[in-house]
């Protein structure tokens, strides 16, 4: 299905110095070069972005003067163009954070400065049809700076879909919701370590395992998931930093291989991506190798279609760094660096060569 052949992907930006909004390029599999990079679709502060699994449709967050929401777009796979479908605005200013489900017929959005989650309903050609539930999580943690609120970072679905998951760097909590009508019902919460700053999941594609990064600690929470009662409960708690390490850091990305065998993280200020192999008994977490990023707080990085090659998007240097992966050993190795794009924040790929 993966093949070795030309991917098409999108940016993410931040609305500051040169950006407009969304970029494209496209990825050689065979050479490992980026090219045709250019502007998508203008939007500000388009930080993360999704596409649906048909490939017909990209989703982003945006802002809209104090207010926010979500903007759907049709793909041109060969142009790489985006056009405008429609936006749904909410009151509670711009989210960072935007899932898709696999039928797309739902969006989350997490807002990290309102500590809100919403659930859009989607129609078939891809617009965005209305608000349909919203949850406020309340709180706070013992980083005054950075727990005064709650500040939900990520809104996601388990892998069954049964249940929406929310994950909060304010309140250090991880919540489980279910979609009743208009209304997300809490039904689980997992509490991390205070202070630690839990900024995004990844589930294993095949085992009952899911995968915390926290943004203050900078650590990976293993937790056994249990999928038909809805539970998480850690089994692991692992640094992703090196021994000794205590310079400003944050933890930012995490992904986790399509076999299962890898889990990957990013470390802003360390500026390096750390790579875990997956012990497939206990779904635990061994260190393979700390690699630069060769540029400044990277934010997000993304493995291609073919999990061959691994390009990060470093924000504040506003440059992506490409490697090739070893699906064997996990490792990366350095292709090329400082290909620019001014402050990227996430990468995404259509699943479907060109």
């Amino acid at each position: 299905m993966f093949g070795l052949a030309i991917y098409r992907g999108y940016i993410g930006t931040y609305s500051k110095g040169d950006s407009k909004g969304i970029y494209t390029f496209t990825l050689d599999t065979n050479t490992k070069e980026i090219t045709d990079l250019k502007l998508a679709a203008e939007l500000k502060d388009a930080t993360y972005v999704t596409i649906s699994d048909d490939n017909q449709f990209l989703y982003a967050v945006m802002k809209e003067g104090d207010a926010g929401g979500i903007q759907s777009f049709s793909i041109n796979p060969q142009t790489g163009a985006l056009e405008p479908i429609n936006k749904e605005i909410t009151a509670d200013g711009g989210p960072c954070h935007i899932s898709v489900d696999k039928a797309g017929k739902r969006a989350l959005s997490a807002n990290y400065h309102s500590g809100m989650i919403h659930a859009f309903a989607l129609n078939n050609d891809g617009s965005i049809a209305k608000t349909v539930a919203s949850a406020q999580h309340k709180g706070s943690g013992p980083n005054a700076e950075r727990q005064e609120k709650a500040h939900a970072h990520f809104a996601g679905f388990t892998p069954d879909e049964r249940y929406i998951v929310a994950v909060d760097l304010g309140t250090d909590e991880v919540v489980l919701y279910t979609l009743d009508g208009e209304n997300l019902a809490k039904h689980f919460t997992f509490n991390a370590t205070p202070g630690s700053g839990p900024r995004h999941i990844a589930f294993h594609p095949t085992e009952p395992y899911a995968y915390i990064m926290t943004e203050l600690s900078n650590e990976v929470i293993v937790c056994a998931f249990d999928a038909i009662p809805g539970t998480l409960k850690e089994i692991q708690v692992v640094s992703t930093l090196p021994e000794g390490y205590e310079d400003l850091s944050q933890g930012s990305a995490i992904h986790v291989s399509r076999d299962g065998k890898f889990v990957y993280v990013g470390n802003r200020g360390h500026n390096s991506i750390t790579s875990f192999r997956v012990n497939e008994h206990s779904g635990e977490l061994s260190l393979v190798e700390f690699v630069s990023t060769e540029g400044n707080w990277p934010r997000d990085f993304r493995l291609d279609p073919t999990e061959s090659i691994v390009v990060a998007s470093n924000q504040e240097s506003g440059d992506l760094t490409v490697y090739s992966r070893n699906k064997d050993t996990g490792k990366l190795s350095l292709h090329k660096a400082n290909i620019s794009v001014p402050y990227p924040v996430c990468v995404t790929f259509l699943s479907t060569p060109l």
